[in-house]
């Protein structure tokens, strides 16, 4: 059954251009649900699947209180794989058609005000150690350009070219993507590449733009470590690099730039996903909805969200 999983994997990989953390995703969904079926119902090939095997799969996730948006998730995965069962002739027909999609509430990007954003860069700008220079660089390069961490932690030195003020996001390399930085990521970056890594570096091949202690590549969680620390200084709760992501698509849409630049500079595939950042700043408008907080006194000044996230976007 693994067999399976595996090609399905490296074909929606080859085919939609996901990116790795999804890839990652729908393997942890679809492993979980050939040993559930393994073990929990004794299936030994997927051409045995049954409509009733999706569902006692589902009553099982929810027997052990997994949240509406991960069985939603992970029911995402499953049609998709049955669907792929069926093209290669696996199973005869699609037990997953008749299948209704969990109901699950919407999602509100949570996002930080400007002078959060401040009060966290400025945590990390009192501190004139290497690593306190690299993490203002990378805090401002996160908020400056709405990159997710794991291609942020991804960036080589080539891919900076400071002189033009733009930044290549490669690591997928199905949707490369150039991205603007403003010049108080341009002027850290700078600071950061002539005066820290120079003495983090321990090896003079090594291409990573962000090292650790060890001289090699900082990882995301050790970036998500730094975060919070920083957060914890500032009194700023409850951040994740994913929230920086949020806060620049809202600051930005809300500064006047167009949604489809937002949607590129993110690399989100479609315009619909962005969309939910302009519907929010729409709702602040017309004050119909209480999460979102106005804000003035920051190049990014108008608008962040103070709802909760049920489910990353992407």
């Amino acid at each position: 059954m693994q067999e399976q999983i595996d090609a399905f994997l490296s074909s929606v990989g080859n085919e939609r251009g996901l990116s790795a953390n999804t890839v990652a995703a729908y393997r942890n969904d679809l492993e979980q649900f050939a040993a559930f079926l393994a073990g929990m119902r004794g299936l030994a090939t997927w051409s045995a699947l049954t409509c009733a095997e999706l569902g006692d799969f589902i009553a099982f996730l929810r027997q052990r209180q997994y949240a509406e948006t991960t069985v939603a998730r992970k029911l995402a995965a499953v049609k998709s794989f049955c669907h792929y069962l069926k093209e290669q002739g696996i199973l005869e027909a699609n037990p997953s058609d008749r299948l209704p999609s969990p109901k699950v509430g919407r999602f509100t990007p949570r996002a930080i005000t400007p002078q959060e954003v401040t009060a966290l860069i400025s945590a990390a700008s009192s501190d004139p150690t290497p690593e306190g220079l690299r993490d203002r660089a990378m805090l401002v390069t996160l908020y400056a350009t709405g990159m997710r961490v794991s291609e942020l932690t991804a960036l080589d030195v080539d891919d900076l070219d400071l002189e033009c003020g733009v930044v290549s996001v490669s690591r997928n390399p199905e949707r490369p993507r150039q991205v603007p930085l403003n010049a108080e990521a341009v002027s850290a970056l700078r600071t950061y590449l002539e005066t820290a890594r120079p003495l983090l570096a321990q090896r003079p091949d090594e291409r990573a733009l962000f090292l650790n202690h060890r001289g090699s590549r900082l990882t995301r969680q050790g970036f998500w470590l730094i975060l919070k620390e920083y957060a914890d200084r500032a009194g700023v709760p409850e951040v994740t690099p994913h929230t920086l992501r949020h806060s620049f698509a809202l600051h930005a849409l809300s500064q006047g730039f167009e949604l489809r630049e937002v949607q590129r500079i993110l690399g989100h595939v479609s315009p619909a996903t962005t969309l939910v950042y302009q519907q929010l700043l729409q709702e602040a408008a017309s004050g119909t909805d209480g999460r979102v907080v106005l804000n003035h006194g920051s190049s990014y000044d108008r608008v962040a969200s103070q709802g909760r996230t049920s489910a990353p976007l992407e």
